[in-house]
């Protein structure tokens, strides 16, 4: 039996690196996309921490204006910052999606090869099957010719 040859193996090769690349690359992007939204939540964490920190200074015995009004610009300046890490969150989700897409196009085409391939390995042990079939039929003719002669 003859081995079996896929004639676009390397095709498919390409298409299995092609797929573990997206797979990198969708990695990439959501550990960056983790990393911004943890940053966000150090952020609005910071925010709270001043929130905090201004309720202390507004209960205190002695008021300090000065520091109840920097304050105050450091949570609108926090909110600001946290406005702008949420955008940037945002855009690093696009990324991800983009990504997620090309993933899933790359697996598509490589499972879309490996089916091409099972179906021309089917049709490669049919044809074996058959070929095998006419060598043995012809073996048992040419066997019972001999004993026909024989006779």
């Amino acid at each position: 039996m003859a081995k079996f040859v896929y004639k676009m193996q390397n095709l498919l090769n390409l298409k299995i690196k092609t797929e573990d690349q997206a797979k990198v690359d969708f990695g990439k992007a959501q550990k960056e996309l983790n990393d911004q939204i943890d940053k966000a939540n150090e952020l609005i964490g910071r925010r709270a921490q001043y929130m905090q920190e201004g309720l202390d200074l507004r209960k205190s015995e002695h008021l300090n204006v000065r520091d109840i009004t920097d304050n105050q610009i450091s949570v609108a300046q926090m909110d600001r910052i946290i406005a702008e890490q949420q955008m940037v969150v945002q855009e690093y989700a696009k990324r991800v999606e983009v990504e997620r897409r090309k993933l899933n196009v790359a697996m598509q085409e490589r499972k879309m090869h490996e089916k091409l391939r099972e179906r021309a390995l089917e049709e490669y042990l049919a044809e074996e099957r058959k070929a095998e079939y006419l060598e043995n039929d012809q073996r048992s003719s040419f066997i019972y010719g001999q004993k026909q002669n024989e006779r």
